[in-house]
């Protein structure tokens, strides 16, 4: 009798099992292979991808395919897509706009707490004021007082008062010149922002308390004194949470995004 050939089944049938594979889909293998390039340096900011139609020419993929693969670098701030006779896929790079919107839709996606945002600020905002302190320049400054003049002059206007909070707060980072930085205050101070929309959160004691505590704390980033900043902003940012929370417990208030 002769012996059943390795990996046969009586019936002589293989028995051999594979896996199930996943083929990435054609429009991501172009989007990859584009992405690489772009960050890699290859593609320069503002240079011209070759038309739909040459793409499709190029890499023997059909046109909507090729179109597909545009889109998701477009959603990913790689490249901007212009309509028109002369418009086309143009390379960009993602900028701290990009981070933020990134963070804005962790946040609303996974409906992070109000007291998580105001710890992270707590963390990351006072050292945000010592690089200020250190790398800001008369331009910063002119931003910093300019917020600080228009939560001055907001009064009773609680929308009015908290934009120009976030203004500030922003302008902060960005004076800290890091670009990580900067995209995170900026959807962190926009998430806080749209929380904490409410009369019960912002009283006048605490706008009072805020403008003092953001002209002491733009002082010592003029004076280039990141020490000073960074006690002045740590004790701002624990205040504040401390008295947000505090409200919390009373008003019926989630972060946006929540149900």
């Amino acid at each position: 009798m002769t012996p059943a050939a390795p990996g046969a089944t009586k019936n002589g049938r293989s028995a051999i099992q594979l896996s199930p594979m996943e083929v990435p889909k054609a429009s991501d293998v172009l989007a990859n292979e584009l992405r690489e390039r772009i960050l890699s340096g290859e593609y320069e900011e503002g240079t011209p991808l070759p038309p739909e139609r040459e793409l499709v020419v190029q890499t023997k993929m059909s046109r909507t395919t090729v179109r597909e693969a545009l889109r998701i670098l477009e959603v990913q701030g790689l490249v901007r897509i212009k309509a028109g006779r002369a418009g086309g896929a143009f390379v960009q790079r993602p900028g701290g706009e990009s981070m933020a919107s990134s963070v804005a839709l962790l946040i609303r996606g996974q409906q992070i707490r109000l007291a998580a945002l105001l710890e992270t600020r707590e963390a990351l905002e006072p050292f945000c004021a010592r690089l200020a302190a250190k790398n800001r320049t008369t331009e910063d400054l002119k931003a910093l007082d300019a917020a600080n003049d228009a939560i001055v002059t907001a009064e009773g206007d609680l929308d009015a008062f908290l934009s120009a909070n976030v203004d500030w707060h922003v302008a902060v980072a960005h004076a800290s010149k890091n670009e990580l930085l900067m995209g995170m205050m900026t959807a962190l101070s926009r998430a806080i922002y749209a929380a904490t929309e409410n009369e019960g959160f912002v009283d006048e004691t605490v706008r009072n308390t805020t403008v003092r505590a953001h002209k002491s704390i733009t002082r010592a980033i003029r004076d280039r004194d990141p020490d000073a900043a960074v006690r002045r902003m740590t004790r701002h940012v624990h205040s504040y949470a401390e008295e947000v929370l505090a409200v919390d417990e009373r008003v019926d208030i989630t972060v946006p995004g929540e149900d």
